[in-house]
């Protein structure tokens, strides 16, 4: 099968969330299948943003690609970069609770696990809580996703669900 990807630049984008938000619902009202990849990606230019990418089977894309510019959105062919972080991607809702790295590998497109300060993945039986907000990020063409060590000797993604922003208590 040939995926096609595009991205989509809203131009508005400074944060990640609205991001996620932007991928989830452009997925529910474009009715995209289940195996599609959606990520975001930082634009570091004289106008830093988000932006987000939509990989899939080229003949699904092709009509997306047109529903997205008919709703005004800047949409061009390829990804902006080699390293977006995936929101949607297949197996991401079965990734929910309490998973080992053997369970996470099985039902997702996740490729590996890599626990920060590490210099092997962990062992298929260690636990993950997934806080129910996986992000893994595309690495040198694999889909990996970053842990580490928390309370109870389980892991947790490197990325929290609703981190604290810098300076929230003063």
């Amino acid at each position: 099968m040939t995926r096609f990807t595009v991205t989509v630049d809203p131009g508005n984008l400074k944060d990640l969330g609205p991001a996620d938000h932007l991928l989830r619902t452009l997925a529910a009202e474009l009715d995209l299948p289940v195996d599609t990849f959606g990520c975001t990606h930082l634009i570091r230019d004289e106008r830093p943003r988000v932006a987000v990418s939509l990989s899939a089977a080229s003949d699904v894309l092709g009509a997306v690609r047109e529903q997205l510019g008919d709703r005004g959105y800047e949409v061009t062919d390829g990804a902006p970069d080699g390293a977006g972080r995936a929101v949607l991607f297949p197996g991401a809702g079965e990734l929910t609770g309490t998973l080992t790295i053997a369970e996470i590998l099985s039902r997702s497109a996740i490729d590996a696990v890599q626990v920060l300060g590490s210099p092997a993945p962990p062992p298929p039986e260690t636990r993950l809580a997934t806080q129910d907000h996986v992000r893994p990020q595309w690495q040198a063409g694999e889909l990996v996703l970053k842990a580490m060590p928390a309370v109870g000797g389980v892991l947790v993604p490197f990325e929290f669900p609703s981190p604290t922003p810098c300076c929230a208590d003063h």
